[in-house]
């Protein structure tokens, strides 16, 4: 797990577009076993869950194309069973790259709406133009606020919330294994990535870490989609958090206070050496939370 988390952080200090062309040869895939037969798949992106059985395997998000062959045979060291299902929990290619390999081989695709609308149209992120997907690529399942899947003895239960990393993120719970993926909604260890250019918002972000928290027990594993495999408590204390930046960069703004005060200000000081290494370094986590209150 350490190994997954100075990877996981390392991959997080370079931009989505410029990982997306770095070489993957060196990058291991590796698994850890998680509760009810899933497990944590871990190399360069969003992290990776898998549910084995006898009914088949299913994994939500897959990282980068270049990273297909080495999942694949990851997972193939941890069933015999074909790749039914992807579910993407948002649209940013370090959680849908392989969509296009896995679909071509006839894995079904499944997302919220906006992810395939999304893809489909291509987007701007981080000052980047991101083209559109290919068909292959698109979520052939999608849904509007909440979907289930049953599949190798557990109840799946996905549900959209809304404006927060995107406008398409999605929480999956697995009922009997009570594992619990939050997608970008958690980034354990590193500042949270608010894309307001996709639908993302400071508000929408705190209510769906609540969301996570009220799906949650004292014995849930949390999986962020970055950083290492977390629990309900340190999901609580990272959402106390972000509410008590929040509330700061709220006062300020009302008191007539321009963003670049703010930022002079510097309101997230107590956790930016700890936190504001890696990807969203403090300015950035501090003009999202600004631009969308």
């Amino acid at each position: 797990m350490r190994h997954a988390r100075l990877l996981v952080i390392a991959a997080a200090t370079v931009p989505l577009l410029a990982l997306a062309q770095q070489d993957f040869s060196k990058v291991e895939v590796k698994t850890t076993p998680l509760c009810g037969g899933t497990h944590l798949l871990s190399g360069a992106g969003g992290n990776v869950v898998a549910s084995v059985g006898d009914e088949g395997v299913f994994i939500i998000d897959d990282q980068f194309a270049p990273l297909t062959g080495k999942i694949l045979g990851a997972l193939a060291k941890l069933s015999d069973k074909p790749l039914r299902f992807v579910l993407n929990t948002h649209w940013h290619g370090d959680h849908t790259g392989g969509n296009e390999n896995l679909g071509k081989a006839g894995s079904v695709i499944v997302a919220h709406d906006n992810v395939r609308k999304r893809m489909g149209a291509g987007q701007m992120l981080r000052g980047d133009k991101v083209p559109p997907a290919a068909r292959n690529a698109l979520p052939v399942v999608t849904f509007a606020s909440d979907l289930s899947l049953h599949l190798n003895g557990d109840d799946v239960r996905v549900w959209h919330v809304a404006h927060a990393h995107t406008d398409g993120d999605a929480l999956v719970k697995f009922e009997k294994a009570n594992v619990l993926h939050m997608g970008d909604i958690y980034f354990n260890g590193l500042y949270p990535f608010i894309d307001a250019e996709s639908g993302g918002s400071i508000g929408g972000f705190l209510a769906a870490i609540d969301r996570g928290l009220a799906l949650s027990d004292a014995d849930t594993v949390v999986v962020p989609g970055h950083g290492p495999v977390s629990n309900r408590s340190e999901l609580a204390a990272y959402g106390a958090m972000l509410k008590d930046y929040r509330d700061r960069i709220a006062a300020l703004k009302r008191e007539g206070k321009s963003l670049k005060d703010v930022i002079a200000l510097k309101p997230t000081a107590a956790t930016d050496e700890q936190l504001g290494k890696a990807f969203i370094k403090p300015a950035e986590l501090v003009t999202a939370i600004y631009k969308t209150l």
